[in-house]
């Protein structure tokens, strides 16, 4: 379910994109799975086609979906290979900080702050 909160200093294209990005972090929207056609969801939630298909366009630079043409938009595998290279990073940052010795805590708020740094954005 998304919601556009019309009253929100995030612009409608940031909300759908946000939330659709999330769903598919989450899994609610599995690998393969058939996104609304641009038009309908426009049409849904009261947007102008082209807010829905800048979300979209977004969703599918950053590999979360794929278009087929006429077939439509779908969730791509490419969000999962994202999972499991993030979660490699993770390894190999953990082995750095048990070489350098130093403690977890100290370790997540290194991670904290690279992603809060400006140009780094934490995925929706």
């Amino acid at each position: 379910m998304i919601v556009i909160d019309a009253a929100s200093p995030v612009p409608p294209f940031e909300q759908l994109r946000a939330q659709l990005a999330r769903q598919i972090q989450d899994r609610t929207l599995a690998v393969g799975a058939r996104l609304p056609t641009i038009r309908h969801l426009a049409a849904d939630l009261g947007l102008a086609v082209n807010t829905v298909g800048r979300a979209y366009r977004e969703l599918e630079e950053a590999g979360l979906i794929e278009t087929r043409g006429r077939a439509g938009s779908f969730v791509s595998a490419a969000g999962e290979e994202g999972r499991e290279r993030a979660r490699r990073a993770a390894a190999e940052y953990a082995a750095v900080i048990a070489s350098i010795g130093l403690d977890a805590g100290e370790a997540v708020r290194i991670v904290q702050a690279a992603l809060q740094a400006p140009g780094t954005a934490a995925p929706a």
